[in-house]
């Protein structure tokens, strides 16, 4: 197996420190990210990260090449750093947690939700069929005014006529949604 850090690592078990910037010049960018994603914290990434490098340098003399390439020992290292400061967090009190609020939206919200789903969609089937495809494609397929007036065979002035009078219809069935 053939590992292009064997000897950046040799000599920096050896005291190299210009071997031991190469190897984290290389590897630094890569072990950052992967401690920025394992502890969504900049700062706690940095502080495993420095750890990783400070065991690189008092151990890479004891590093045998050979076992494992020393970049996948690298994030092994890397990782288990993160391990340890996710374990050293303090964990919830149970009293504590009970007493955060549930983030779902209240049943009788989702039943409101779902009515006013209902009453849009009615609205909208009875919209002339004209009206409604201006209305779907600029507004659900997110289609450019240009693209749906080509869509329908009609100018952009014509799809902007329709799309007019399908809001302002929209607007006065839905009005007692607004009110409420």
């Amino acid at each position: 197996m053939f590992d292009p850090d064997t000897d950046l690592v040799k000599r920096a078990g050896a005291g190299d420190r210009a071997a031991a910037q190469a190897l984290m010049a290389r590897h630094l960018p890569k072990m950052l990210s992967l401690a920025r994603r394992m502890l969504g914290s900049q700062s706690e990434a940095e502080d495993a990260v420095q750890d990783a490098f400070l065991k690189l340098w008092t151990h890479a003399a004891r590093w045998t090449p050979g076992k494992a390439k020393f970049e996948t020992w690298l994030y092994r290292v890397t990782m288990n750093k993160c391990y340890d400061r996710l374990r050293k967090r303090p964990a919830a009190n149970l009293e504590e947690a009970a007493d955060v609020p549930d983030p779902a939206p209240r049943a009788d919200r989702a039943l409101e939700t779902a009515d006013m789903s209902a009453e849009i969609e009615a609205a909208l089937a009875a919209l002339p069929e004209r009206q409604r495809a201006a209305i779907v494609l600029c507004h659900h397929q997110e289609r450019g005014n240009v693209e749906a007036a080509e869509i329908l065979g009609v100018s952009v002035e014509a799809l902007e006529s329709l799309l007019a009078r399908g809001r302002r219809a929209l607007r006065s069935r839905l009005a007692h949604l607004r009110d409420g």
